[in-house]
């Protein structure tokens, strides 16, 4: 299995199973005895486990067995990965004819590290040869994963169509709960190196636009130099798309306007600042020096917030609440470097948020209007998985945000 940070590394899925039994039952012997196997293979499971990681996990006393410091810092990640796949039986049995729902005190088919990388290839990239490329192994082999997977559900998760291999609604139901178990495996070797003082590892950010060109980038720049083996990885997909990665455990965080979801409760919102909707254009437009009236206007090119998203609502409320109409746009746009070009090259206007053109204002290259948008004001911050275990370099990056967010304010 290759970790976010493109390392290599073999923790097993049973292997874990094996750690969270004796941990909570005290004894090899115990766990065997739930496990129904030997204790010479369950204590082999520990110790290849251990070899993997390069630690020892647990003390061994005639009473018992303890876990080491490092056994208490794997010991959260296990128990989260294997909790995200004993809730799928049940997420899949609203799937299944009554009668056909097996009673399984957990899905071992599930605990197979290779298997769950195939499915989430396969959810993702839609063709078997794809995932077979993907991951270095041959197609008989992903074909043969699959078959395993939905021998185990007792049903199909992928469909044959001219698009290629398409989930089923049940395969969509458990993919983020195979991924996020993934995640939580993929972070345990991170958190024994930041036991010993090394951070490293990948951090998946979701980056929207108001904190692209300045807030984040002065965050990351602030980690890597703190922690040169960490790696940032930024995503700038629609913020509806961010929260599905989101909670699906492939984005650690979001960062840009806060917004809430009806029937999302599972994430967490952290504001930094808040800040209004400015109008800028370049420097010398008619309109610049002087306080603006809503008259002044009338023959105003503008460049707007798409449709439907929340700056364009505010943005329609602030001239609802001004008693004038709102402006009818000639380029509706969310990309900056086009926003840019057309307010340096026109007299054209846009309604924008200060951080979203923060170098080209305190550069003077842009300016603002003197026109108060009334009611404005948007929160500014980070959006999180409620009750995730963060990977310490997704900590050090809030924190580095945290940071410059101050600086900003101050």
């Amino acid at each position: 299995m290759t970790n976010k940070s493109g390392e290599e590394f073999d923790i097993k899925i049973m292997q874990l199973r094996a750690l969270c039994l004796i941990a909570e039952r005290g004894t090899i012997s115990n766990a065997a005895e739930y496990l129904f196997r030997t204790q010479s293979a369950v204590t082999r499971s520990i110790r290849d486990l251990e070899h993997t990681l390069d630690t020892p996990l647990f003390e061994r006393h005639a009473s018992g067995m303890l876990l080491t410091e490092q056994g208490k810092c794997v010991l959260p990640r296990a128990q989260r990965a294997l909790q995200e796949l004993n809730r799928i039986p049940a997420l899949l049995a609203r799937f299944k004819q009554r009668e056909s729902v097996r009673d399984e005190a957990e899905p071992i088919w599930l605990f197979n590290v290779r298997r769950l990388n195939i499915f989430l290839q396969l959810y993702h990239l839609h063709h078997t040869q794809s995932v077979a490329n993907m991951l270095a192994i041959s197609q008989p082999a992903v074909s043969a994963a699959l078959k395993v997977l939905e021998k185990g559900a007792g049903q199909v998760l992928f469909q044959r169509s001219p698009k290629g291999m398409m989930p089923s609604a049940a395969a969509r139901e458990i993919a983020p709960y195979i991924s996020r178990a993934l995640n939580e495996i993929r972070h345990i070797p991170e958190d024994l190196a930041a036991q010993d003082g090394k951070l490293q590892g990948v951090v998946h950010v979701g980056a929207l636009p108001l904190c692209r060109t300045s807030l984040l980038p002065r965050a990351i720049s602030r980690l890597v130099a703190a922690h040169p083996a960490v790696r940032v990885v930024t995503n700038e997909s629609a913020y509806s798309s961010l929260v599905t990665e989101l909670r699906a455990g492939e984005v650690d965080l979001i960062l840009g306007a806060l917004r809430q979801i009806d029937g999302i409760t599972d994430i967490d919102h952290q504001a930094l600042f808040s800040e209004e909707l400015v109008l800028l254009t370049r420097p010398g437009h008619p309109l610049v020096g002087n306080p603006v009236i809503p008259e002044d206007f009338a023959q105003t090119q503008w460049i707007l917030p798409r449709a439907n998203t929340p700056a364009r609502h505010l943005l329609d409320q602030a001239f609802k609440t001004l008693g004038i109409a709102s402006p009818v746009p000639v380029v509706e746009s969310g990309d900056l470097a086009i926003v840019r070009g057309l307010l340096m090259n026109s007299d054209m206007v846009a309604a924008v948020s200060w951080h979203q053109l923060e170098y080209e204002l305190r550069a003077g290259t842009l300016v603002p209007l003197s026109f108060t948008l009334p009611d404005t004001q948007r929160d500014i911050g980070i959006t999180l998985r409620h009750g995730a275990l963060h990977s310490p370099a997704t900590l050090a990056l809030i924190e580095s945000i945290r940071a410059e967010a101050v600086s900003d304010i101050i």
